[in-house]
């Protein structure tokens, strides 16, 4: 799998766009790997990203190896529910003057 992100500055060459408009006149090809999406697969889906949508930063903490550990302990989607409890922890703060 290639990823590629673009940064709002690159300029497509004539032949990237040209490419590009070939591209959508292709019909999609389905096979084992990528079949095509049953009702119920879409329906999954949605749910999905509803539970879990991708939005935000991508950001960087040090924390305690004791921290690190206790995270762990609450499932293999300890990071998506650090960032969980960081929300709910920043929605709450309040200044005490």
């Amino acid at each position: 799998m290639v990823t590629f992100e673009l940064d709002g500055t690159a300029a497509l060459t004539n032949r990237e766009k040209s490419l590009l408009s070939e591209a959508k006149k292709l019909p999609v090809v389905y096979n084992e790997d990528s079949p095509e999406m049953t009702d119920n697969m879409e329906k999954a889906f949605l749910a999905a990203r509803k539970a879990k949508p991708y939005r935000g930063e991508p950001l960087t903490l040090y924390v305690s190896a004791a921290t690190i550990e206790k995270a762990k302990g609450m499932g293999e989607d300890y990071i998506s529910i650090l960032g969980q409890l960081l929300d709910k922890a920043v929605s709450e703060y309040r200044v005490i003057p």
